[in-house]
């Protein structure tokens, strides 16, 4: 993807809690071409920045942040989670070794010495921006250092690339990639369903993988080196999540789902000869072969009416055990059923969890049987949004189960909630999100929750006593899983993100003084970071679950205004005094359309918001009251210089306007627009995105960056508060910039740039007023679009955050030689 399209995609949000954010619509974004027909695909290496070479992302490393050939060390502020973890891959042999897959924010490997979970696909740059979308993952069972993962992001016209599928042979320290002729959707409807690319434990050179798309059943037989379509799979799926919508990210037909093998009297090396896969298709779910995949049948007495979201097959028994549900999820999903199915005499049992502790009805995705006791399985509710989800446990394959949670009757009559968990999220503090944490009882919603959109429950097969699953925020783990069983016995759960860092930045400031960071980001809202390595609790008072925009006073910095909106869907500016310790909710000004955008005068006297549908606004009251700004029309970016209280600058449509008044009026700045004649201004862009910001301590010094391609972008600089500017030689692109503090005998602060200089794509830092520019970042770390915020910390010298589009916000630090644990030093000074 180049950034000449006109905006920059956008994660969907991983719906938290009752109040559901879909995906922001990235319209106008230039569909691919469709994909061809059926033929074998070769293996191409991954294209960074126009040079062709492997995928390689960093180290494998337990620590936090990692060493980067640039001098500078890489790792991320820390909210741990905050975003959907569609599924958990155990390796069924070597002990200890696990995967994750996010729907947004890359793979993920646990380091079991650290206890956190090391990203594997932050070598994904702008340009392959949709490989952070992992739609499935799998492990070699036979050569462990193996592993494969089916990426993309979108398969509407939000993404105009093809899907790839990567190949490691050493745990996901580096890749190479296949590309396929058609769309995968990491981030669609369904991507909780599978896992959709499976490896055959007879023969680990052959794989499987379902497509989306009315794109059938694919297979690899060198390992994932090439592909061909398997032409004599009858059944592509006609599944769509609702027909005749006119939004195309409901319109997907979701495809092929998944395969399974029955190695029983399989030799190794000439590979399983039974195999299932399943298809949406509510009437034919679920077809077999028994010659190694040259013919299919569909397999006679399936269930109908549902979608098959999981299976697994217990050999011990001979059977193969489905999760249904009626909607390809991961939010909705009101029925649905569990079944076992005998493979060698070809019944069916329906063996569906009768326990509904509510009265209403739900789908089921999550199942896994206990390798150590193949009696065992566990299965989850796809979802039930009040007051929990459910998991439930069966020691006799299926015929009893036994809730996480019930209700009963107490001596009074009334209903008594049981449970046989406790939870902990001392890791997380947010995920009670903003409530007080509480005992559950019935007839309300515990806080926190067990989760939602609990699509991948696994129990590690080599310990019963483990299991994992992922939510639409966090990964939950126990590990005294028997515990369910005895009489009284209560599971521990606890929250065990560290390392995962999913989620979407919308801006970023970071002001001097006591707090390290402020962020706006989709989801969670974002939050107050005092200590970058500590996991802050959620923004409240009030609480927003998606906030676009951030700053604070320049000369005031205790004072911090955000933009977003609220748990009621209202859109409203919020103010703190205090360093983020306690905010004052704005009042809404009727017609906004979304949160939009908000500056805060560098004295902290006056708040101005620009939103669609209401303009520039201004208030003198903390929002209390607004009054809309002369001078401009419509919707613009706006910024405060960080010295004078009365200048306000915005840009529009390729206009520059600057306030002397505090943002109550605006007018065009003198050059603007001027062109490039001789002694003239500089020509600003006119499309695309632009960011830009006023520099800290430097009365009327602003810097823009943005553009589109065919026009002007790059990165201009004023230094009469935007009458004038000039375009910085080198940049072929720029699309964020920010400041931090000055160099060791600098005068001027350092400017942090995500752009484009020389033809290579990175992040940028100038000591010297933008004479001189290093590269900071190298092709192991780019994690993806980093174009949406920028910035230096103001406090210490080198330290960058960047927001990214799935990865959080990502913090760099010079490399300091000599510490122990191989990260630099947190001082502040």
């Amino acid at each position: 993807m180049h950034r000449s399209l006109p905006s920059a995609p956008k994660r969907s949000a991983s719906i938290l809690a009752a109040s559901a954010l879909l995906p922001l619509c990235l319209a106008g974004l230039p569909a691919a071409a469709d994909a061809p027909g059926a033929r074998p695909v070769g293996a191409t290496p991954a294209t960074t920045s126009g040079l062709t070479s492997p995928l390689r992302p960093g180290p494998r490393d337990p620590a936090p942040s990692r060493p980067a050939a640039a001098g500078y060390t890489w790792g991320n502020v820390q909210i741990e989670g905050g975003g959907f973890v569609p599924g958990i891959i155990y390796n069924p042999t070597e002990e200890g070794l696990v995967y994750a897959r996010t729907d947004i924010g890359g793979a993920y490997r646990l380091d079991r010495e650290a206890d956190r979970w090391v990203p594997l696909l932050d070598h994904v740059g702008w340009d392959d921006w949709n490989r952070n979308g992992v739609l499935s993952l799998a492990t070699d069972p036979v050569r462990t250092e193996r592993v494969y993962a089916a990426v993309g992001m979108y398969t509407n016209e939000w993404d105009p690339d093809h899907g790839a599928i990567l190949r490691s042979e050493d745990h996901g320290e580096t890749w190479q990639a296949t590309e396929l002729p058609f769309k995968v959707g990491g981030n669609m409807p369904g991507r909780g369903i599978g896992e959709r690319l499976q490896i055959d434990p007879r023969d680990p050179d052959t794989l499987y993988f379902g497509a989306e798309g009315g794109n059938g059943l694919w297979r690899s037989t060198d390992a994932g080196v090439t592909w061909a379509e398997v032409e004599s799979f009858p059944n592509a799926g006609d599944f769509v999540p609702v027909p005749g919508s006119e939004w195309s990210y409901e319109t997907q037909n979701v495809g092929v789902l998944w395969t399974a093998f029955d190695t029983r009297g399989a030799v190794a090396g000439e590979g399983s000869r039974t195999i299932f896969t399943a298809v949406a298709d509510t009437e034919d779910i679920l077809y077999r072969s028994d010659d190694g995949g040259e013919t299919w049948a569909p397999v006679p007495g399936a269930p109908t009416g549902f979608l098959p979201h999981k299976g697994v097959i217990d050999e011990a028994s001979g059977s193969l055990y489905l999760t249904t549900s009626n909607t390809a999820g991961p939010y909705d999903g009101s029925d649905g059923e569990v079944w076992r199915y005998s493979i060698d005499d070809g019944t069916w049992s329906d063996i569906t969890p009768q326990q509904r502790p509510v009265g209403g009805d739900f789908g089921f995705s999550g199942l896994s049987v206990d390798a150590s006791d193949p009696d065992t399985l566990m299965v989850t509710t796809q979802i039930q949004w009040w007051p929990d989800i459910l998991i439930f446990r069966s020691t006799d394959r299926g015929e009893t189960w036994t809730p996480i949670w019930d209700y009963t009757t107490g001596q009074d009559g009334e209903s008594v909630l049981e449970r046989r968990y406790t939870q902990d999220i001392s890791r997380a503090p947010w995920l009670t999100f903003g409530a007080q944490p509480s005992e559950p009882v019935a007839g309300a919603e515990p806080s926190p929750k067990l989760g939602w959109m609990a699509e991948s429950f696994e129990i590690n097969p080599h310990d019963p006593d483990e299991a994992m699953y992922g939510t639409g925020a966090t990964i939950y783990r126990t590990e005294n899983l028997t515990a369910w069983d005895e009489e009284g016995g209560t599971v521990r759960i606890s929250a065990q993100a560290q390392g995962i860092e999913e989620t979407a930045i919308q801006d970023l400031v970071a002001p001097e003084g006591e707090v390290d960071v402020l962020s706006a980001m989709l989801d969670l809202g974002g939050f107050v970071h005092e200590d970058v390595d500590t996991v802050p609790g959620m923004i409240t008072d009030p609480y927003m679950g998606g906030s676009t925009s951030v700053d604070a006073a320049g000369t005031a910095p205790e004072v911090l205004v955000r933009a977003g909106t609220d748990g009621s869907g209202v859109h409203r500016v919020a103010v703190s005094r205090d360093a983020g310790g306690s905010w004052a909710a704005g009042s809404p000004v009727e017609g906004a359309q979304s949160p939009g955008l908000v500056a805060v005068t560098a004295d902290g006297g006056r708040i101005v918001w620009s939103a669609p549908g209401i303009g520039v606004q201004v208030s003198t009251d903390d929002g209390a009251t607004w009054t809309a700004s002369a001078g401009i029309s419509g919707a613009a970016r706006v910024e405060a210089d960080r010295v004078d209280p009365q200048r306000v600058y915005a840009w529009s449509e390729g206009t520059f306007l600057t306030s002397h008044d505090g943002g109550a009026s605006f007018a065009a700045s003198a050059g603007a627009g001027a062109g490039d004649a001789p002694g003239a201004s500089a020509a600003l862009p006119v499309q695309g995105e632009v960011r830009f910001g006023a520099v800290p301590g430097v009365e009327g010094e602003v810097w823009l960056a943005g553009g589109a391609e065919g026009e002007p972008y790059g990165l201009f600089r004023s230094r009469d508060g935007g009458d004038t500017w000039s375009a910085l030689p080198g940049f072929d692109a720029a699309d964020a910039v920010g400041f931090g503090k000055a160099a060791p005998g600098a005068s001027t602060p350092a400017v942090y740039v995500s752009g484009e200089r020389d033809g290579v794509r990175g992040i940028f830092r100038s000591i010297d007023g933008g004479a001189g520019w290093t590269r900071i970042n190298d092709d192991q770390h780019q994690w993806g679009r980093t174009g949406f915020a920028i910035t230096g910390d103001p406090d210490v010298f080198g330290r960058v955050y960047i927001a990214t589009n799935g990865r959080g916000i990502v913090m760099g630090d010079i490399d300091v030689a000599g510490k122990a644990d191989g990260r630099p030093g947190r001082g502040r000074g």
